[in-house]
């Protein structure tokens, strides 16, 4: 087999972007040659490293943007030091497809340098841009949100075929951005199972308290973490001090919210681990009674698929959330759902299962069956490899 293909992301180092990682690795394991373009980042610092059989080359890449010179700055700096490396991997050993990962959504241009020389763009749809702008900015109007959707129908109009992560960005990419149906394919990030084991819990984690929630995801801004904690301090205003809140994950936004739970009288109860490996993490989330998903409804996460959900399926563990379309898709009866950015509702959600072990046992058996069965990458990654299959075929490869 000759088939080549590069992957770009910008946003996150590769191997500690997950979706992307599994990517690269499966198509990797089924007999493709497959390089990947990434920043540095996260102690992945190397210039070049070969893992899996995946090539990797890293660049540096300036801080995250704030405001229009700063993101153009921050994107300007990503283009060029991909066009270069793309360069570099078309001279030592080729490729056919760009495989473009976003945000942001302007690798079709490094790509567009490639097309004389037969290289197709295929687009991987992580996040809705527009939508996210929306979230972090509060506007639908202006020339930088009017650039976010500008850039996606470029996008669109310049790939071969797409995959999305679910039934909402398929919808995006055929009615708001003009996709051929039969061009989109749904590609949903399932958890590897061999990753996420199910172990014994960890008492001593809980601080001597009855109960756990635990939380597992990035600390930023648009998370709802501010929800979490607010629940918290309701249960505990009612007498509930049998809880202790583990939450597991890093990001911008942690230094605030660890000094937001200390103004709110919460610091003996919740703990920001900050990031951690995943021996650790698996140890909180064994431990954990519930999980939860805080995420805000709003147009971009009621469309996006949380990857943190899968996870807790994986792990048997029920959940209490928001109720948002993919997050009700991905976790059907595993989840209880509390009414929109309400965050009384969410406590009293997470009070009455930690009450009823018999439905906790019952809607973590739901969910890991869900996993099992339908949505672990084992599955989900037939999308990948039957979309690659049939195109390199189409072009006698």
């Amino acid at each position: 087999m000759d088939r080549k293909i590069l992957i770009i992301v910008e946003n996150l180092p590769v191997p500690f972007d997950t979706r992307v990682w599994q990517e690269a690795t499966t198509l990797a394991a089924n007999g493709y040659t497959v390089s990947v373009i990434c920043p540095k980042g996260k102690g992945y610092d190397k210039d070049y490293e070969l893992m899996q059989g995946v090539h990797i080359y890293r660049h540096d890449l300036p801080a995250e943007g704030n405001g229009a010179v700063g993101y153009a700055r921050e994107y300007l700096s990503a283009l060029w030091a991909e066009y270069r490396l793309a360069r570099k991997v078309f001279k030592e050993r080729g490729f056919h497809v760009i495989h473009g990962c976003n945000p942001p959504d302007d690798i079709y241009m490094v790509a567009s340098r490639f097309r004389k020389k037969g290289v197709d763009y295929v687009f991987d749809h992580h996040d809705i841009c527009p939508e996210l702008f929306e979230a972090k900015f509060g506007k639908t109007s202006g020339l930088l949100y009017k650039s976010q959707l500008w850039l996606e129908r470029q996008t669109y109009r310049h790939c071969a075929f797409a995959f999305v992560t679910n039934e909402s960005y398929r919808k995006i990419a055929i009615e708001r951005n003009g996709m051929d149906p039969s061009k989109v394919h749904i590609l949903r990030s399932g958890p590897r199972l061999e990753r996420l084991k199910i172990q014994a819990s960890a008492p001593e984690i809980r601080r001597g308290r009855k109960y756990m929630v635990g939380y597992l995801g990035v600390i930023g801004q648009q998370e709802g973490i501010e929800y979490l904690l607010q629940a918290a301090r309701i249960l505990r205003d009612k007498g509930r001090d049998d809880i202790f809140w583990g939450i597991v994950g890093g990001g911008p936004h942690l230094e605030a919210l660890r000094r937001m739970a200390v103004e709110m009288g919460l610091e003996d109860i919740v703990e920001f681990t900050g990031r951690v490996p995943d021996d650790v993490m698996l140890r909180y989330l064994n431990t954990a009674d519930v999980c939860v998903n805080p995420d805000e409804y709003n147009a971009m996460n009621d469309k996006s698929t949380m990857n943190k959900v899968l996870e807790y399926m994986a792990l048997g563990k029920p959940i209490v959330q928001f109720d948002l379309t993919e997050g009700r898709f991905s976790a059907a009866d595993a989840s209880l759902y509390a009414s929109r950015n309400d965050a009384a509702d969410l406590a009293e959600k997470i009070a009455s299962l930690l009450d009823d072990p018999g439905r906790r046992a019952e809607m973590g058996a739901i969910g890991r069956e869900r996993i099992t069965s339908t949505l672990s990458w084992e599955h989900t990654s037939r999308a990948l490899l039957s979309a690659y299959d049939a195109y390199f075929t189409s072009r006698g490869l």
